[in-house]
């Protein structure tokens, strides 16, 4: 078996936009090392540092069209899937779709750098009807900002790079059983942290027929709708009598929810 080291070195473009597509289509591993990686071969002169950026600018463009796609045409239902597969489930919708409402096509230029926000980013683009020419434009300024500062910084310490990756064995026989070591740590550290969000999530929930007796019984409750302004008006609903807060204007409009009553949390 070829070890780590022969790998990058005879097939490093190959392996390059393999893992990229994989990443793009939603699989929630990190890229960002790999980028590194590859950007200290280009330092050390055994591959271009255009074609590793093409490289791996195509499977990342692709990947992001096909969820915008995806998006334009399943609307917001695929949001719940894309939620499933993060693994940063509190900014899953809420910080991209903030940051989308403010900036649109803008947010693009700077979700990849944010954990959590790439995949949903770029369905939210064809959930709102951005045009595709307008999307794939900053899309691919977004993709090689992000694709060209990882690459660069490889290639500007490399000698750094090097040594790093010769300290952690990567060069070595060993080097499929650590890099598998350090993926499964990393997933596993992700998981735990995302099942103990949910955790305190279920903890504190209440359910919908919950909240209705309540309100048929008269009962001193209030109940603040979280969800993005552009979000309710999109679905033309919301609960009677609920107050409509951005989660960044509680503190500041705080003194709107009454002290003396029981308060009810709806968001996305």
């Amino acid at each position: 078996m070829p070890s780590f080291h022969n790998l990058l070195l005879n097939h490093g473009y190959a392996l390059l936009f393999v893992y990229v597509m994989v990443v793009s289509l939603g699989v929630p591993i990190p890229v960002d090392p790999l980028f590194l990686l590859m950007g200290a071969q280009t330092g050390d002169r055994h591959y271009s540092f255009f074609l590793s950026v093409i490289t791996a600018l195509v499977p990342s463009l692709a990947g992001d069209v096909l969820w915008y796609l995806i998006g334009k045409y399943r609307g917001r239902s695929v949001l719940n899937l894309l939620c499933r597969l993060s693994l940063e489930p509190d900014t899953c919708v809420r910080k991209t779709e903030s940051s989308f409402s403010s900036r649109g096509a803008n947010a693009l230029l700077f979700a990849k750098f944010v954990p959590g926000m790439t995949l949903v980013s770029v369905t939210l683009a064809g959930i709102s009807g951005m045009p595709f020419g307008r999307f794939l434009l900053a899309d691919a300024a977004g993709c090689t900002l992000w694709v060209g500062s990882y690459l660069g910084l490889g290639w500007l310490f490399h000698k750094q790079v090097d040594r790093v990756i010769a300290a952690l064995g990567l060069y070595g026989g060993r080097a499929g059983l650590t890099i598998l070591t350090l993926l499964a740590v990393y997933l596993a550290y992700k998981y735990f942290q995302r099942w103990r969000f949910l955790h305190n999530l279920r903890i504190n929930r209440i359910t919908p027929e919950q909240v209705r007796d309540l309100m048929d019984k008269g009962c001193g409750i209030t109940i603040v709708d979280l969800r993005h302004p552009a979000e309710v008006e999109r679905a033309g609903i919301k609960i009677p009598s609920a107050l409509v807060l951005r989660p960044e204007d509680l503190r500041s409009r705080s003194h709107e929810i009454p002290r003396d009553q029981e308060i009810i949390l709806y968001c996305t």
